[in-house]
């Protein structure tokens, strides 16, 4: 076990969306001008779905601390966002305590001691077609073991303070007595993936008998497996409930084991920590690389006068997105699982190298084939690069308590439904998450993310990841809570809404439901979401950008910014989702 803790001054390819996520997300520009935040003064709970809000709030007006609202907010979100919310994967708790303490909980899934470097290469060394259900993306062979339940129920007994039984309640209760269905989520449970697995088709889609919006959708088998979660958590790794979940996975060739679930370990490590401007940023540590390109922009964009330039001027845009493209250059060949690789965070976060990259931007785009890294900073990358998926259908919440303890969490199951696999009668989806190692150094995935050979598949290793949970100070205050799901895109979407309230003159919920921008280095794109003026497109154009321009929007921001002159609680629930909600009190 790894304990560390930062001292108070310490400091998403997000999608082409799915078509089952794109159904929940609104495809014409958002009047985020006119966008106010819920306020609320002893507590507040930020999340993609009403139903998982409302049980984190539940917990804190019991008198449950930030923590104990998000592992009941977690639990909840496996029941009522399976698209997302999960039992069988994983992910990362970033808590700040009240006392100034800050520490991240990496419960990320591990590859299974079967898995090799090779193993999605055929015999040729080529990567195995996607329709193939022995693949790193659906079916068996993608599963990697799960740490869901044992980072909740960890994070729980260590920093919580109602105990498991409790906290979990909301979600049994959820599973039991069913949930009413929405247009868009019944539109979701319709997933072609489901369809090929046959305990998916019974519990997701009534034997195919789909779900219509209006109707109330139980799980009694997964209310059954959260009251043996709830009973004992050390079930699902080490008893009868880690034996059922290993015999349904071998039936379809699945390489997790019981000597996997038994070795499965949660680590606490220190969070990376950067300074832009009055605030310290405390983010996501390897294995994400979220903290570390988040830091590093902002390293780069420390000098400019953002504010003066105004919010997403094109100037703006230009400035932070050359700041965008030299971070994920680093990222695409250092970054790793830290168990597994030694790699130089603080060279990669040091503010002199970020001085020198700063000093190669020019007023027109740098052309990625053209950018060099600055000499004299960072030992050689590894030789070769390669190129892997990054986690879709992942799914943030953003947690404040009246003392002012603050949780950032962002979990995955990597695609939508994860490997589209449910355990059997335990009924709970498992992750696909080995799809997020590199599989074939070298070669591009489908959504161009390079990662190198840091996260080449290795047995019981963890893969690189974009979540970027996020905590910022202005000075020692609590100022806000961030994050998203969206695979690549994660870590300029929370850039993006941090710059527009701390440098854009926007409250919260307006710099959550502004358009974003991102690029990512390769492939040499500037996205953009619907909403940007003509007049700026034009002026990008001119400076060179290759533009990406979307018909729908990426991302799904939920988040918490502290009012600093009156401590208001002010939450930002993004307006792309149509059922996430900020429950405050």
């Amino acid at each position: 076990m790894i304990i560390t803790f930062c001292k108070t001054r310490c400091f998403a390819l997000a999608l082409l969306i799915a078509p089952a996520a794109s159904f929940a997300m609104a495809q014409v520009a958002l009047p985020y001008r006119d966008e106010q935040p819920v306020r609320a003064k002893n507590g507040m709970v930020v999340s993609a779905h009403h139903l998982a809000s409302d049980a984190g709030l539940q917990i804190l007006k019991d008198g449950g601390n930030a923590v104990d609202a998000a592992v009941a907010t977690g639990f909840a979100l496996a029941v009522v966002h399976p698209v997302a919310g999960n039992l069988g994967g994983g992910g990362f708790l970033l808590l700040r305590t009240q006392d100034g303490r800050s520490t991240f909980i990496d419960f990320r899934e591990q590859a299974p001691l079967a898995a090799s470097a090779n193993m999605y290469l055929d015999a040729n060394g080529n990567v195995l077609p996607e329709e193939n259900l022995q693949s790193s993306i659906t079916g068996y062979r993608a599963i990697a073991t799960p740490g869901s339940v044992a980072g909740l129920a960890y994070a729980e007994k260590k920093y919580g303070r109602l105990g498991l039984a409790r906290v979990i309640a909301p979600a049994i209760q959820l599973a039991e007595a069913g949930f009413v269905l929405t247009a868009q989520e019944t539109h979701e449970l319709q997933d072609t993936n489901l369809a090929r697995f046959a305990d998916s088709r019974r519990i997701f889609q009534r034997g195919g008998q789909y779900y219509q919006a209006g109707e109330v959708f139980k799980q009694p088998e997964l209310a059954r497996t959260l009251r043996r979660i709830s009973a004992n958590p050390d079930d699902f790794y080490h008893g009868k409930l880690a034996q059922e979940l290993v015999a349904d996975l071998k039936k379809g060739g699945g390489l997790v084991t019981l000597d996997d679930l038994a070795h499965y370990e949660v680590k606490e490590r220190a969070p990376v920590v950067g300074h832009f401007h009055n605030y310290t940023v405390i983010s996501a540590p390897p294995p994400s690389s979220g903290g570390v390109v988040l830091v590093s922009a902002l390293n780069i964009l420390e000098p400019y006068d953002l504010a003066k330039l105004g919010d997403r001027s094109p100037e703006w845009i230009h400035l932070v997105t050359e700041a965008y493209r030299r971070a994920y250059m680093d990222r695409s060949e250092y970054l790793g699982d830290p168990d597994f690789n030694s790699m130089p965070i603080a060279e990669l976060t040091n503010t002199g190298y970020a001085a020198a990259w700063r000093s190669s931007i020019a007023d027109k785009a740098t052309p990625s084939a053209d950018l060099h890294r600055p000499e004299g900073f960072l030992p050689p990358p590894p030789r070769t690069a390669g190129k892997s998926a990054e986690s879709q259908d992942t799914t943030h919440y953003s947690v404040v308590d009246r003392e002012g303890n603050a949780v950032s969490v962002t979990t995955t199951l990597n695609n939508g439904f994860g490997s589209a696999v449910t355990a059997g009668s335990l009924g709970f989806l498992l992750n696909d998450e080995m799809d997020d190692f590199a599989a074939k150094i070298g070669t591009p995935n489908m959504y161009g993310l390079i990662q190198g050979p840091a996260d080449a598949i290795a047995p019981r290793k963890r893969p690189l990841s974009a979540m970027t949970p996020t905590i910022v100070l202005e000075g020692d205050k609590l100022r806000y809570v961030l994050g998203s799901p969206g695979g690549s895109r994660i870590i300029t979407t929370v850039a993006n809404i941090f710059l527009s309230a701390a440098e854009g003159g926007l409250n919260i919920q307006q710099a959550v439901d502004a358009p974003r921008f991102h690029h990512q280095y390769l492939p040499d794109k500037l996205s953009l979401e619907p909403g940007f003026d003509p007049e700026t497109i034009t002026a990008l154009k001119a400076r060179g950008y290759d533009l990406d321009i979307r018909n729908g929007h990426w991302s799904d921001g939920e988040c918490i910014a502290v009012d600093p002159h009156t401590g208001e609680l002010l939450g930002g629930q993004d307006h792309r989702s149509h059922y996430g909600k900020a429950a405050g009190y």
